[in-house]
């Protein structure tokens, strides 16, 4: 018996002892997350507290362009505005910042004495520290319109073999031709700048989540555009109306979404002019559908699925945006089964799409890249993204 109560002490000993090396390694498991909890929210708040903002989206040429500077209160150092180049993210211009209200045309006189159609992007700096979003500075410029003319005579026409052809590039021709003066596009009117924070967009879709950074320096309106529809709720449980997974010869092409009517001849009641764009298509690209008429472009958009098969688009197309994640979800979506006219058979679709301010200049993410073309099953399928 003696032995047996010895025993039973004992064991409550140990109990004892692994109850309170368990409680000692649980409260410093969750001291630890909380710290590190902790530590997220500072990082957060610090960006959230860090941030350039437009007294308003429209300035007329002329006018001071006045923003707002947020820092942390308990920031000590020095404030940096610099200007980006949106694609090569190079630093074109510096000025330093304080606290409050800025006049932009102040830092950078530059703004009106040159009048450029270049947009940039304005980032806050805490010293060597680029946080909160870019403001996304837009040139408000004469368009630059595209219209179907003959290849030979450079006339407008409606023929089958007329080209789209943008103003500026006829001007070359008609010029490098001896038929005008200048190569120049006429009667080109800088009126001003539209200044916003830049977003990024967010689709979620039945097979998962897309995220596209937008390119306004590439195409501009056609960036703001798709930015106001997202914004109004426009893209909410529309279908992926067209799959074209692959073209004849085996290229992979384009998944088509944005017509709310689901027939692929729907809209947003209202149509934009085909803007030329300098990003190339390629995979994971978002670029605007239309029908043969240039300036029929909407709501419409589609993906690429790579390089090689929409390559022949470049120009004929405003592309737009780049996805920076989501690329596994665009080649479910374009593994989807189609009937002979491309529509799905059981149709992927855009739950929702919504806009969120982008990151930093430092924190881009990478572009998604297509997977290796062994490896991609994709449905064989001729056609053209139109609407």
């Amino acid at each position: 018996m003696k032995v047996n109560l010895r025993q039973k002490k004992s064991q409550r000993h140990c109990n004892a002892l692994f109850r309170c090396i368990l409680s000692i390694m649980l409260t410093h498991f969750f001291t630890h997350r909380v710290l590190l909890v902790l530590f997220a929210l500072v990082a957060t708040s610090s960006t959230l507290l860090a941030q350039l903002s437009p007294d308003r989206l429209y300035f007329g040429v002329g006018q001071r362009v006045v923003i707002h500077v947020k820092a942390p209160d308990d920031f000590l150092g020095e404030l940096t505005i610099k200007l980006h180049d949106p694609h090569t993210l190079a630093v074109l211009k510096s000025a330093p910042a304080a606290r409050g209200r800025a006049d932009l045309t102040s830092l950078f006189p530059t703004i009106w004495t040159e009048k450029s159609d270049q947009v940039v992007l304005a980032q806050l700096y805490l010293d060597t520290e680029a946080l909160g979003s870019p403001l996304v500075i837009q040139p408000m410029v004469s368009p630059n319109v595209a219209t179907r003319v003959d290849p030979t005579t450079l006339q407008v026409s409606e023929d089958r073999e007329a080209v789209v052809m943008f103003d500026d590039d006829r001007r070359a021709s008609q010029f490098a031709k001896g038929e005008v003066d200048s190569p120049q596009r006429e009667d080109v009117v800088f009126s001003g700048l539209r200044v916003y924070i830049e977003q990024e967009v967010v689709m979620e879709t039945t097979a998962g989540e897309i995220v596209f950074r937008l390119r306004p320096d590439a195409a501009p309106n056609t960036a703001y555009n798709f930015m106001h529809l997202v914004q109004g709720g426009f893209y909410t449980n529309i279908i992926f109306h067209r799959i074209v997974a692959k073209l004849t010869d085996g290229r992979p092409f384009v998944i088509q979404v944005g017509d709310p009517s689901g027939t692929g001849s729907g809209g947003p009641g209202y149509m934009i002019d085909l803007e030329k764009s300098t990003l190339p298509h390629d995979f994971g690209v978002l670029s605007m559908a239309r029908s043969a008429d240039p300036n029929t472009n909407g709501s419409q958009v589609f993906v690429c699925l790579s390089k090689e098969g929409t390559a022949f688009l470049d120009g004929r197309y405003t592309a737009f945006a780049q996805a920076v994640s989501g690329a596994d979800v665009i080649r479910t979506i374009a593994g989807v089964p189609v009937d002979a006219n491309d529509r799905p058979l059981d149709p992927p679709m855009i739950l929702k799409a919504f806009v969120r301010d982008a990151p930093s200049v430092a924190d881009r993410s990478a572009l998604v890249r297509q997977a290796d073309p062994s490896t991609n099953e994709f449905i064989k399928q001729p056609a053209m993204p139109d609407r």
